[in-house]
């Protein structure tokens, strides 16, 4: 990356090989945003029992994991999942599977998010680029052979980070 080269002793000017988001998160990673731990719903539990879960702790995505294999199989989205319950598609009875978005594996290429990517790939992953085939809400942070779910990120944190951090 190239430096930041300083004008007049005053604030720095990013040199056009650096990136736009540089100076924002200066050299910072994923695991700066001390994502929670990842909380998991198996595609069998109860809705009722996933929403309880994601109330308890403030989440607004949890993950479903396989219940043998603990393979990521999709998300439940708490926002929509409130929807699908007041439009009567799905009762807090039903199964999460019923609810839950699945990933599709075939023919898509998904980005690695690891607590060591840095912010700035995260950030333009939320706004569509590096494989986001589109904008994207949360990520799902694994590790590097994503084998293990460690946690989410959102944009909220992401925007959170930026807040609380001195300029």
């Amino acid at each position: 990356m190239a430096p930041i080269v300083q004008t007049n002793g005053l604030a720095p000017v990013q040199n056009s090989m650096t990136s736009p988001w540089a100076h924002k998160y200066r050299g910072a990673t994923v695991e700066d945003l001390d994502p929670p731990p990842a909380l998991s719903s198996k595609p069998t539990d109860c809705i009722s029992t996933a929403l309880m879960n994601a109330y308890e702790r403030d989440y607004t995505h949890l993950t479903v994991v396989s219940e043998d294999t603990r393979a990521l199989l999709g998300y439940l989205n708490i926002p929509r999942l409130k929807q699908l319950l007041k439009s009567g598609t799905v009762k807090d009875s039903d199964y999460v599977e019923k609810a839950m978005q699945k990933f599709r594996r075939r023919g898509n290429v998904y980005k690695v998010i690891t607590m060591d990517t840095p912010l700035e790939e995260l950030e333009a992953f939320f706004n569509g680029g590096v494989n986001g085939n589109g904008p994207q809400d949360f990520a799902v942070v694994t590790d590097g052979s994503r084998r293990f779910v460690l946690g989410v990120a959102t944009k909220g944190d992401l925007e959170e980070f930026v807040k609380r951090r001195p300029a």
